[in-house]
C-alpha cells in the first residue's frame, strides 16, 4: 500500500510536470523569434495581417502592408516570419492577374462561376 499512495501522485504530477516544460519552451522560442525581427522580413502578425517590416523600435515595429501604407504594430504581434527576402511584398509579386500570393493563405482571386 506505501508503494501505491508514492506512485499515484507521480502518475498525476509527471504530465502536468511535462506540460508546463514543453510551454516554456514554446515561450522562449516565440520571445527569441521576436528579438530576431528585422528589417526587409516579411512577417505575418497574431491579427493575420502579412506585411513587411520597414523599421523596427525597442517594443513596436512598421509594416508597410501596401505600397505606401505603413501601420505601427507591437513587437508582441509577430504571429511568425514569413521570410526574409525583400523582393517580395505583402502583395507577392504577380500584379492585377496573379491567382497566388505566395503566401499560406487560402487564394482569394474571382472565378467565374460556369
Amino acid at each position: 500500500m506505501d508503494a501505491t499512495s508514492l506512485l499515484l501522485p507521480l502518475i498525476i504530477l509527471l504530465p502536468l510536470l511535462l506540460l508546463i516544460m514543453r510551454q516554456r519552451k514554446q515561450q522562449r522560442e516565440f520571445l527569441a523569434q521576436q528579438d530576431r525581427v528585422a528589417v526587409g522580413q516579411q512577417v505575418m502578425t497574431t491579427a493575420g495581417l502579412y506585411g513587411t517590416v520597414t523599421a523596427v523600435e525597442d517594443d513596436q515595429l512598421v509594416l508597410e502592408i501596401a505600397p505606401g501604407v505603413s501601420v505601427r504594430w507591437a513587437k508582441a504581434a509577430v504571429g511568425r516570419i514569413v521570410s526574409g527576402d525583400t523582393a517580395t511584398g505583402a502583395t507577392g509579386t504577380g500584379g492585377a492577374g496573379a491567382t497566388s500570393t505566395g503566401t499560406d493563405g487560402p487564394d482569394l482571386t474571382k472565378r467565374d462561376p460556369a
